[in-house]
């Protein structure tokens, strides 16, 4: 039972980071049109930001503020030298472009730092235990993860359901030239929404980067995972994305937990984990292509 419920919160909590991620993402393809396959390096760009603001501060909470604003700044500067003479383009044009983004800041990165991974300690005060039930313990720094990316889920949705400038967004992905007709700046709004996804992703960087490596490349090994959920819950569905990443999260985390035992049963130790890691892999694309049959547009998608 112990580990069930550790295993169900694991999965929620990379649930939460891949939301951060595909929430920004599906907002940037449904209202710019732009594929953005360097939104991974944005991810990498905030982890780092915050891990040596953090080794040279000695606050987390510190780096925090500096990954979210390096992130938040490449990614409008990313809009106004390389996106805004994209959006004309074919979609190949968009990720031939994106792609080179994503060579130069992992070059960039290692020449300015290294390929050498970094590391970040916890935060003060989330560094040991909470007993969320008698005798569970969970890592307290792991339920902050979860908090923050319901919080931020509110408030994303507060603003786009709740807010003039979350009227202009939702209008922008279904009526861009009517929104351009009344006098709306459409470039700027494109700035801020692609810097909106952009700190969403060096967020989910900054989160991560206590519980894992902060490396070069980090950010493509996510990327995948976060296409999917896109795929799963909608392009342009903020909705969609939340609940495509915790049904991913959670299967995936489940099946990587489980399987491996599963087929120790039957084979041998290292043939079963070299199996349930292929299986659980799977695992997330087989969910993908269950839902696409279901409903092809994917679980949400913004009525035209």
């Amino acid at each position: 039972m112990a580990l069930i419920v550790e295993q169900v919160l694991n999965g929620l909590q990379l649930g939460v980071t891949l939301f951060l991620l595909a929430a920004g993402l599906t907002l940037v393809f449904g209202i710019m049109g732009v594929i953005n396959l360097a939104h991974g390096s944005l991810y990498m760009i905030g982890a780092f930001a915050a891990a040596l603001v953090a080794q040279a501060a000695g606050s987390w909470w510190l780096g925090l503020l500096a990954g979210v604003a390096a992130a938040a700044i490449t990614g409008m500067l990313i809009e106004l030298v390389v996106l805004r003479r994209l959006y004309a383009r074919n979609h190949l044009d968009q990720v031939l472009a994106t792609f080179g983004l994503i060579l130069f800041f992992n070059q960039g990165i290692t020449i300015l730092f290294g390929r050498q991974p970094l590391m970040v300690a916890l935060p003060a005060g989330f560094q040991g235990s909470i007993e969320i039930w008698p005798g569970i313990p969970y890592p307290s720094f792991r339920l902050l993860v979860i908090a923050v990316g319901l919080l931020v889920a509110a408030g994303l949705w507060f603003l786009i359901q709740r807010t003039r400038a979350g009227m202009l967004v939702r209008a922008g992905a279904t009526h861009r030239e009517m929104v351009r007709a009344l006098g709306v700046d459409v470039r700027l709004l494109y700035t801020l929404v692609f810097g909106l996804g952009a700190l969403l992703a060096g967020l989910a960087g900054v989160m991560t980067g206590p519980i894992g490596n902060v490396q070069v490349g980090m950010g493509e090994q996510i990327l995948i995972l976060t296409f999917v959920v896109v795929v799963i819950g909608g392009i342009g569905s903020v909705r969609g994305a939340l609940l495509g990443a915790l049904l991913v999260g959670v299967v995936q985390t489940l099946l990587s937990g489980f399987v491996p035992g599963w087929l120790r049963q039957v084979m041998p130790g290292s043939e079963a984990d070299a199996l349930g890691a292929a299986l659980s892999s799977m695992g997330v694309y087989v969910l993908m292509a269950v839902v696409l049959l279901w409903r092809p547009r994917g679980l949400f998608v913004p009525h035209a």
